[in-house]
C-alpha cells in the first residue's frame, strides 16, 4: 500500500522535486521507525442523557495524561471517554486548558502514565513537505460488546500552504493529506513522526490543520475545568453557537437550522467570520445567490486575503453569468493560495467559458498535478483541450474524469463528437445512448442516433 501511494505522489507532486528528494521524504520517516499508534485516542462524546453526540481523534502529549485535540469535538459533552489501541477505555478529568477561536482543547486524562507523541516544529514546515495524518473515521465507529470501537487509519500527503484563513490572526497548515470526518483532533505529523499540526478541518483539497505551535505553550499542568462548567461557559460563546451551525450545514444538511445559528453567533460578535462565510454557504445552498453574494462581499471587506470566500464570491458570480468578475475573484484567490486546487480549476473553467483555453490550460494542469483525482478539473482540462482542438488530450481528460464521477450531459456531447469526427461510431452511438439514458426527450440525440446506426454492420 505505501508503495501504491509513493508512485501516486510522485504524479501529483513530480514537476517541483527531484524524484530523489521525493522517494528520501516517504521512505526514510522517523529513522525507519513506525508512527506510535497506542499515543492516540478515540474520543466519544456523551451528552447528559448518556447518549453519543459524535466523536472525534486526540493524541496524548505529556506521559502524565495531557491529551490534545478539537475544542469542537468536546463541545456539549457531559462525558467523554478515550479509547485506546489496547482496548484501555480512560474518562476524562476535565479540561486544561483551550482556545475556540483557534478551535483547540487539552485534555486531562484520568490519573496515570501515557505513551506520547513527539511535539515537533510546524515553523519549519515549507510547502511541499511531506505530512501523514491519523484519525478514527466516524463512519466505521461501531459498537461492540464493550462499547463504541473503531479502526485507526493514517493517510498521506504534502504541504500546499500555510497563511491565514477566515481569521487573520492566525494560520492554518493547507495539507493534500485527507481528513475524514472523525479525524478532527488528530495529528499531523511531519517525516519524522512528528506532531507539527491538529487535523481541524477536511474538504476536498481543502484539509486544513493548526499548526501544533499555537497549542506548545499550554502542554503544561493546570487546574482543569469540569465539563459541566464549560458547558454554562459555551451558552453565551459565538464560537460554540457557529460550531453548532456548522455541524447542522454540514453533518445534518440543515441549512436552515444552521443559518439560525449563525445569526445568533454573529449577534454575539458581528466580526466573527468564520459564522458570517458559512452563513453565505448556507445561502448558496439554498440557492439564494445575492444573499450569499452580500454575505462574502462582507467578508473580504474584513478580511481581503481570504482565499475560500474570494473563490467563492467567485464562484457566485459565476453562476450569475458574470463571468468576468468570476476571473477576478478566483485570480485574487490565487494570489493568496497559490496552490488552491478548486480556485486553480474553478479559474480555468471561467475562462474556458470566455474561450480563453490557452490561459485556461496552466491552471487546470497545475491543479491536476497537486491533485490527480479531482475529476471536475479533468473535466475542465477536457473542455480547454477540446476548445484548441487537441482532441486525443481532450478524450484522455473527459474519460479521466468520467472514471473519478464525473457525468455531466456535456462530457458525453463531446466524447460524441470527438468519437464521430474521427469515425469511431461505435463509440458514438454508446455516447449517444448515455445521452438518451440520461434525457430520454432529448430529440437531437435521438436524430443523431438514428442515422448512425444504419451505418454500423
Amino acid at each position: 500500500m505505501k508503495r501504491n501511494f509513493c508512485l501516486k505522489l510522485r504524479r501529483a507532486i513530480g514537476q517541483f522535486f527531484l524524484i530523489s528528494l521525493i522517494w528520501s521524504q516517504l521512505f526514510t520517516s522517523a529513522n525507519g521507525f513506525e508512527v506510535n499508534k497506542g499515543a492516540l485516542a478515540l474520543l466519544i462524546a456523551k451528552d447528559v442523557k448518556g447518549e453519543v453526540i459524535g466523536t472525534g481523534t486526540g493524541f496524548v502529549a505529556e506521559p502524565t495524561g495531557l491529551l490534545v485535540t478539537n475544542y469542537h469535538v468536546i463541545l456539549d459533552a457531559n462525558t467523554i471517554e478515550a479509547v485506546f489501541q489496547n482496548g484501555r477505555r480512560v474518562g476524562i478529568q476535565g479540561v486544561n486548558n483551550l482556545n475556540r477561536r483557534q478551535d483547540w482543547a487539552i485534555l486531562q486524562l484520568e490519573k496515570g502514565f501515557y505513551s506520547t507523541l513527539e511535539i515537533g516544529d510546524s515553523a519549519a514546515l515549507k510547502n511541499y513537505d511531506y505530512t501523514t495524518a491519523l484519525g478514527f473515521p466516524s463512519q466505521r465507529v461501531h459498537r461492540e460488546q464493550n462499547g463504541l470501537i473503531g479502526p485507526l487509519v493514517q493517510t498521506h500527503g504534502f504541504v500546499l500552504g500555510i497563511h491565514p484563513q477566515a481569521l487573520p490572526d492566525f494560520s492554518f497548515i493547507y495539507t493534500s493529506t485527507p481528513f475524514d470526518p472523525g479525524y478532527s483532533g488528530g495529528p499531523l505529523l511531519d517525516q519524522d513522526n512528528k506532531v507539527v499540526g491538529l487535523a481541524t478541518l477536511e474538504g476536498r483539497s481543502i484539509n486544513l490543520a493548526l499548526p501544533i505551535e499555537y497549542v506548545k505553550p499550554y502542554l503544561k499542568p493546570s487546574s482543569p475545568k469540569t465539563l459541566t462548567a464549560l458547558r454554562k461557559e459555551d451558552q453565551n460563546s459565538p464560537e460554540a453557537l457557529y460550531y453548532k451551525g456548522n455541524f447542522a450545514l454540514y453533518a445534518l444538511g440543515d441549512s436552515e437550522k444552521a443559518i439560525e445559528y449563525f445569526e445568533q453567533s454573529l449577534s454575539k460578535d458581528s466580526s466573527f467570520i468564520p459564522a458570517r462565510y458559512d452563513l453565505a454557504v448556507a445561502y448558496r445552498g439554498l440557492g439564494q445567490t445575492d444573499r450569499a453574494i452580500a454575505e462574502y462581499e462582507k467578508i473580504i471587506k474584513a478580511n481581503p486575503k481570504f482565499p475560500e470566500a474570494l473563490s467563492n464570491l467567485g464562484g457566485q458570480y459565476f453562476r450569475k453569468g458574470e463571468t468576468e468578475k468570476a476571473i477576478k475573484y478566483f485570480t485574487q484567490a490565487l494570489q493568496v493560495y497559490p496552490n488552491f486546487v478548486q480556485g486553480l480549476s474553478n479559474l480555468g473553467a471561467a475562462l474556458n467559458k470566455v474561450q480563453r483555453f490557452e490561459e485556461a490550460l496552466p491552471h487546470l494542469k497545475r491543479a491536476t498535478d497537486l491533485d490527480p483525482e479531482f475529476a471536475i478539473t479533468q473535466f475542465n482540462l477536457g473542455n480547454s483541450y477540446f476548445g484548441l482542438g487537441q482532441f486525443e488530450k481532450a478524450e484522455h481528460a473527459f474519460n479521466t474524469a468520467r472514471t473519478q464521477g464525473v457525468d455531466f450531459l456535456s462530457l458525453h456531447w463531446k466524447l460524441y463528437e470527438i468519437y464521430n469526427k474521427s469515425d469511431r461510431q461505435k463509440e458514438a452511438i454508446r455516447e449517444l445512448e448515455m445521452i438518451l439514458e440520461m434525457d430520454p426527450m432529448n430529440q437531437e440525440a435521438a436524430e443523431k442516433l438514428k442515422s448512425l446506426k444504419p451505418q454500423i454492420h
